[in-house]
């Protein structure tokens, strides 16, 4: 039997991309990369791996929706609102640990 993996981000968070520095916030997360072997190959150069948790993030200032390595995102302290046209789709508002999500597990 394998350990679970642990995510270190939740739907809601604000993150910073480490290496295209853009931020963004977590709508949504797989437990390991669960995209298709031609998009790692073609869009994943860093080789980030697969078995540990991808994050769906909308990113500030435009439309545009990413997947991400665990290891490319740090969480952003700013508090700062993200501008994306999708996130009242996903949140209630910008709460005091991030966004709020519309379903809170319930």
């Amino acid at each position: 039997m394998t350990d679970p993996v642990t995510a270190k981000f939740a739907p809601g968070d604000l993150v910073l991309h480490s290496l295209f520095d853009y931020r963004g916030v977590v709508v949504d997360l797989d437990p390991h990369f669960l995209g298709s072997e031609e998009w790692y190959t073609n869009v994943a150069k860093s080789r980030p791996p697969k078995d540990r948790p991808w994050y769906h993030v909308l990113v500030d200032g435009g439309d545009i929706r990413t997947y991400v390595a665990e290891r490319n995102l740090e969480a952003d302290p700013s508090g700062q609102p993200i501008s994306h046209p999708d996130i009242s789709d996903y949140f209630l508002k910008l709460g005091d640990d991030g966004y709020v999500p519309l379903r809170n597990g319930n």
